[in-house]
Order: C-alpha cells, then sequence, then structure tokens
C-alpha cells in the first residue's frame, strides 16, 4: 500500500485496495479475520498528540485472528532488546479480550510484515501503540456483529472477554472467536474511530510483565544473525584498511595461495577471505598484504572541539524568542561556558552481523539491524536487484542503540555470496565494530546566560555545534533566549548517527551544568532554583516526583560526597535524574553510590518493562559519562577493544530506582531512551558539589577532575 492509497481508505467507505503482493501473501495464509491498519493523521488519543505522528504513514500492519484462536500481529518494527514484543502484545491483548499468551508477534520479515522505515527514536509506543489498539477494536467490533449473527443476538447485547464473544447479561450465551473465523477469510480496515478503553477497565495494561522471550534468551535458544547455519556456507573474514578514507592501492595474495580451502574474493575496497571454517578464515586475511593510500590528518580527539568550532556553520535557529540585548542588560550576573562532548561508540554487544545466500535470483539475507526494510532497499541498490527479489528475514538483536540503523555488514555478506556463489556468513570482529561504528558525533556547547540575583533566568544564548536540536526546547520558561545549530557536511573524520536519544545527552550534559553553575553563582540550592525557574508542569511534577523519592531535603552527602541534578524531555518523556558520587580526592575517581530517576511517560503499559529500559539507560549512561572515549587520529580509530574503550560494568553500577508518574489516562510515550540523557549532566553536578571540580568535557574522568581541582587551588 502507498500512501495515497492508505489516504483513500482510512476511516473510508470503500474496499481496500490492497497490492497483488500482498493479496498473494493474505491467500496463502489461509482463513481467519484481517485488519489491516495504516497510521494517518488523526488524533487517535483525545489527548495531544505528537506532530510528529502525522508525518509518518508508514506504520502500518496486519492483525489476523486465526481460525484456532491465535491472534497474530503482523509489523515491521523489530525488538533489540527493548521489550516491545510484550507490551505491543500487552496493549493488543487488553483491547481486543484474548490472553497475552495466545498473541503471536511476527516482526520485521520484509515478505511477511508491512513497510516499516524502523525501528528508532523511541516512536513505536508512541505511535505504533494506539494504531495496534485501533486494530484490535475493530477486530472486536467485527467479531461482535459475526456472533450476533451466529447467535442471533442483537450486537449491543453482546460483550467480548477471554477469546470469546459472550451475552451481556447471561454468560451462557458465548462463542469463541476461533468458532467465528473457522472457515472463514474476512479483510477488514478501520472504518471508525476507536474508542479506547478507560484505565479502569485495564485488565493487562498497566501489570508488570517479564519479556516473553526471556526464556529463550537465557537458555540461549534465542537465535541471532550469527546463529544462522546453512548447507555448504563460507565465513568471511575481510582484511581493513588502516583508517577511514584509504583507497586500495594493491593486494599480495601470496602467503595464502596456498591455504586449502580458502578463496580470496576483492570487490572495489572489499578485501575478503572465505572458508568453511571462520578460525581459518581469520588466519588467511591476517596474511594477506594489502597497500592502502591515507587521507591526511586534519584533527585528533585532542584537537576536535576547536576544529569543529571553526569549521561549523550556522545551520538555522532552532529557538528564538525575547530580545537578548535587554535580557542580559536585565541580568545580575552573566555567566559563559565552552561544553565539550567526544564520540561515543554503539559498543553493543553482538557486533554487525549478516547471512546471506542466493536461491536462484532470489537473495535472501538474516541481519542484525533496526532497518530491514531500508536494508533490503539498500541491498538492492548496491547489487542492482529487483527489490522484489530481496528478503531481509528479521530475528533477535544482541544491541542496537541506533548502531544497527547502518548495515554495511550485510551488504558486505551478499556481495560476497554472489561473487563466491555460496552462503555466506559475516560477523564483524570487536575491532570492525570499532573501527566501522556510526559513532555518536563529538559536540561542542557554547552558552551564554544571565540571571537575577531572586534566582529567575532572564537570558539565555546557545550555540550547538554538531549535536542537533533533540530535547533542546526550553522548559525553563527563560524570556530571552536563542538556540542555534552548527553544523557541515563531511565536518567528522567518519561515519557518524544516531546513539540512543542522539544529541539529548550532549546538550542536556551541557545546559543542566550551566543551571547548576548560576544556582551557584547567586548561592542557591539547585533543586529549588529549578523549580523556581520551571515552565512546564510535567517537568515540575517529574522533578518534584524524583527529590521525594530521593529524600533530598533530607540528604546530607557529607565529605568528598556530591548530589546532583539533572532535567531533560525526549520522546515526549519528560525526566528528572539525581545521583549522589563519592569522589576521591587524591586520585579522583568517582563512585556512583545511587541513582534515582523520575519519568512522567505517560501512559505506562509494561512498568517493569519500563524499569528495565530505565536501568539499561542509565547503565548505558555511566559509561558515557564517567569512561567511553573514542581516541582517533583523524580517520584512524585507535580504540578497538574493552580493553581501551571502558564501558560500566557490574561492579560499577550504582544502586537505580526508578519511578514514573502515574497518568494512566494519558497517551503512551517513549522509553527506550529518555532516561539516559540526564545521566551525564547529574554526574556532573554531583562532582562538583562533592569535589568543587567544574568538569566541562564529557566523560567525567579522574584526570579531569584533578585538573579542575588543581585550577581551583591556583
Amino acid at each position: 500500500m502507498n500512501a495515497e492509497e492508505i489516504n483513500e481508505i482510512y476511516f473510508g467507505d470503500v474496499d481496500l485496495p490492497i497490492s497483488p503482493s500482498r493479496r498473494d501473501f493474505i491467500k496463502k495464509l489461509g482463513a481467519g479475520l484481517f485488519i489491516i491498519f495504516a497510521l494517518q493523521p488523526v488524533k487517535l488519543f483525545a489527548e495531544e498528540q505528537d506532530e510528529e505522528a502525522n508525518k509518518r504513514p508508514d506504520f502500518n500492519l496486519f492483525l489476523r485472528i486465526r481460525e484456532d484462536g491465535r491472534v497474530e500481529c503482523y509489523t515491521g518494527k523489530i525488538d533489540m532488546g527493548q521489550g516491545i514484543t510484550t507490551s505491543l502484545a500487552q496493549a493488543l491483548a487488553e483491547e481486543l479480550e484474548v490472553e497475552l499468551n495466545s498473541i503471536d508477534m511476527i516482526m520485521g520479515d520484509t515478505d511477511l510484515c508491512p513497510y516499516d522505515a524502523g525501528t528508532w527514536g523511541s516512536m513505536t509506543t508512541r505511535f505504533f501503540d494506539p494504531v495496534l489498539r485501533a486494530a484490535a477494536i475493530e477486530a472486536r467490533m467485527e467479531l461482535i456483529k459475526l456472533a450476533s449473527v451466529e447467535l442471533k443476538v442483537p450486537e449491543d447485547q453482546l460483550k467480548t472477554e477471554n477469546g470469546h464473544v459472550v451475552g451481556k447479561t447471561d454468560n451462557k450465551i458465548k462463542v469463541s472467536y476461533a468458532s467465528l473465523t473457522k472457515g472463514k477469510k474476512i479483510v477488514k480496515t478501520v472504518r471508525r474511530a476507536p474508542v479506547f478503553k478507560k484505565p479502569a477497565e485495564f485488565q493487562q495494561v498497566g501489570k508488570p510483565v517479564h519479556a516473553t522471550n526471556a526464556l529463550l534468551k537465557v537458555t540461549g535458544k534465542a537465535k541471532y544473525a550469527g546463529d544462522i547455519q546453512l548447507p555448504g556456507m563460507l565465513y568471511a573474514a575481510v582484511s581493513r584498511p588502516p583508517a577511514h578514507g584509504c583507497k586500495l592501492l594493491s593486494v599480495d595474495k601470496g602467503k595464502v595461495a596456498a591455504m586449502a580451502g580458502v578463496k580470496v574474493i576483492v570487490i572495489d575496497n572489499l578485501v575478503a577471505v572465505l572458508h568453511s571454517n571462520p578460525n581459518m578464515a581469520a588466519i588467511a586475511a591476517a596474511a594477506i598484504r594489502a597497500e592502502w593510500s591515507k587521507p591526511e590528518v586534519l584533527a585528533t580527539d585532542k584537537t576536535i572541539f576547536s576544529y569543529l568550532v571553526a569549521e561549523g556553520k550556522e545551520t538555522r535557529v532552532f529557538e528564538e524568542k525575547g530580545n537578548m540585548d535587554l535580557g542580559f542588560a536585565d541580568a545580575d550576573f552573566v555567566l559563559e561556558a565552552e561544553y565539550h562532548d567526544g564520540y561515543k561508540a554503539h559498543a553493543a554487544i553482538e557486533t554487525h552481523t549478516a547471512t546471506a545466500c542466493f536461491e536462484g535470483d532470489r537473495l535472501i539475507v538474516w541481519a542484525s539491524t533496526q532497518s530491514p526494510f531500508g536494508t533490503r532497499k539498500d541491498l538492492a541498490a548496491r547489487l542492482k536487484m529487483p527489490i522484489e527479489n530481496i528478503l531481509v528475514k528479521q530475528i533477535l538483536i544482541g544491541g542496537g542503540f541506533g548502531g544497527k540503523v547502518y548495515s554495511e555488514q550485510a551488504m558486505e555478506a551478499a556481495l560476497l555470496a554472489k561473487e563466491a556463489g555460496a552462503p555466506v556468513q559475516l560477523a564483524w570482529t570487536r575491532g570492525e565494530e570499532f573501527m566501522y561504528d556510526q559513532f555518536r558525533p563529538a559536540a561542542v556547547m557554547q552558552i551564554k546566560a544571565g540571571v537575577k540575583k531572586s534566582g529567575k533566568i532572564v537570558a539565555w544564548k546557545y550555540n550547538i555545534y554538531c549535536a542537533g536540536s533533540r530535547g533542546v526546547n526550553d522548559f525553563y520558561g527563560i524570556p530571552n533566549l536563542r538556540s542555534a545549530l552548527y553544523d557541515k557536511k563531511g565536518i567528522h573524520p567518519f561515519g557518524t548517527g544516531p546513539w540512543r536519544a542522539p544529541g539529548n545527552n550532549t546538550t542536556t550534559f551541557a545546559r543542566e551544568s550551566h543551571i547548576d553553575m548560576l544556582a551557584d553563582k547567586i548561592g542557591m540550592d539547585p533543586l529549588s532554583f529549578r523549580l523556581a525557574n520551571v515552565s512546564n508542569t510535567k517537568m515540575e511534577r517529574t522533578l518534584t516526583l524524583a527529590a521525594k523519592t530521593f529524600n533530598y531535603t533530607s540528604a546530607k552527602p557529607g565529605k568528598n560526597r556530591g548530589v546532583g541534578i539533572a532535567l531533560g524531555n525526549d520522546a515526549g518523556t519528560f525526566v528528572a535524574l539525581i545521583a549522589e558520587v563519592e569522589v576521591n580526592p587524591t586520585t579522583g575517581a568517582v563512585k556512583v553510590l545511587r541513582v534515582v530517576c523520575a519519568q512522567d511517560m505517560g501512559q505506562v503499559i509494561n512498568p517493569h518493562g519500563a524499569r528495565v529500559q530505565a536501568e539499561g539507560c542509565i547503565t548505558m549512561g555511566l559509561g558515557y559519562a564517567l569512561y567511553e572515549d573514542v581516541t582517533f587520529n583523524w580517520g584512524e580509530v585507535v580504540v578497538r577493544n574493552f580493553d581501551t574503550y571502558e564501558i560500566t560494568r557490574f561492579s560499577t553500577t550504582a544502586p537505580i530506582e526508578t519511578v514514573f508518574y502515574d497518568d494512566m489516562s494519558a497517551p503512551p510515550q517513549g522509553g527506550g531512551e529518555p532516561a539516559i540523557i540526564c545521566v551525564g549532566g547529574a554526574i556532573a553536578n554531583a562532582v562538583f558539589q562533592a569535589s568543587g571540580a567544574r568538569v566541562t568535557q564529557m566523560p567525567v574522568t579522574p584526570e579531569r577532575i584533578l585538573e579542575k581541582i588543581k585550577q581551583s587551588k591556583s
């Protein structure tokens, strides 16, 4: 279905135009009740809905109630550990009145599922959940209609419960969904504005549920791209260039020529070795001698920030209000600071992996990707194949965080499979993963702010280099404000891309650090200062909840201990995070003692899933705040493993408490990313309170802390 067709039939009175391929697919599925739905520019919730939803007609699905009573949901979304296999099924079960264990989620298969642009931005729950519920409601109404005919009872005297249509006053009048769909093929679209259940009616939404695929994962039965085994499959290992931007000059295959079963393939800059044994493939690849040209070095991890400021150009003014000159003139104090944040790797435990094989002129790929349909499109372009001849079969992903939006490993595996005439599996090594990761971009934030002695912020000038605008909207009610974005195409030495709440971690760190500096300048407590300025009701109540949960007013950090606060909003969710740390004054080492995170994310569908997502965000956030730093010499990435790129360990993870503002009557908002955005700011502010060291660059390392302590004493 294309957008025009969807627009034509949405809530319309005409039959759904179904493409030939989709019609064939429905024929193959056999009997059942099918509901086909696509999100369009309508308010599915009575509450205000994010404008972004109106721009996305690509969130679509099939819902099928089989003649055995099981429910199948076909969606282009994927589950990479964020738990939507469970939470979406909960919402579907709620509105369809079936048991959770009767639902099968079929996700991301490009042959079976409707198109979806990809899974990112914490958009699944915000935008897809109401679509799914609307389809469930339509199915339920259709089942009541069918039951009315079969039972000879008026529709208004029937209701649904536990996979059956029953009489409202006589529960002996009863027929199962399975009986109603048996031997029938019914295809319907959503033709009425849905009336969702009220929170008081919820039986499954709002109940904590463990992930439905958790048992598969903990028992090792879950299948990932690297678990695919095909007859005659070859393993690929690649001889990589020393840096980004290199060009292949020559290849010496002499040392591998005598190795039995080794096949060397060179395609443009791709130099690969294939073998039936992965270890032999790796040994042979290491024996290849390739000569490469290297690009000029323009910056390193030490000089990148001045380079970004020198090269960056203003692209747009994101937010502007009031009069900056008058605002600064009205201020009693003006503070300026520049904040830096280096490149960060996604560092997912599963490296980019793909298995590819050809069946005649048809290509089948299993790939660790957040965008199976995007991967299919890229494969078609790279291999110059008709897109309908390519199938991307979605399986579980061992972490994505935005890094698996790109699927270069799938391109490489497919090219090698075509050249070799055999199935090929390619799993990037950890070194390749670091080399070719699309890093979170380094960024510079310049802030000049004016504040009154009374505690009111009256002016805010914010220049943001390479971090973007996500989460930058003012919620402090600053009357005179200008936020401008600076960037330039090709400014980075290697690929960059989305990294769990893209840019919001960086800009929130800068903003919340500067907010604390203003509070300190006028001698005001950081909590009171924020409450005096916050102009957004949801943010205010979230901060109040965090402070109460932390017991902030009674907290007495003590010697070398400090408490830091940071606020932010992402994916429709408001976050307040409070962290307590201890700083060793001799070594500068930081120990995080505890973290409290409060979120207003509207309706919480699965409290257990939401909690573990927040805990995962905070754990990952401690890494970017304290340890993670990509060292490089322009295109040459120096860090290649976890011995030089440290992430949070179990031993360094603090106790985390997550609480949610109960707003079950509101639309659900994103939960996979918001909690991570405040970690850096809260840690930096806590370190300042504990040690007096105002570190303005992440990560907040012992070396930077000691340097700031030294500067403050000189």
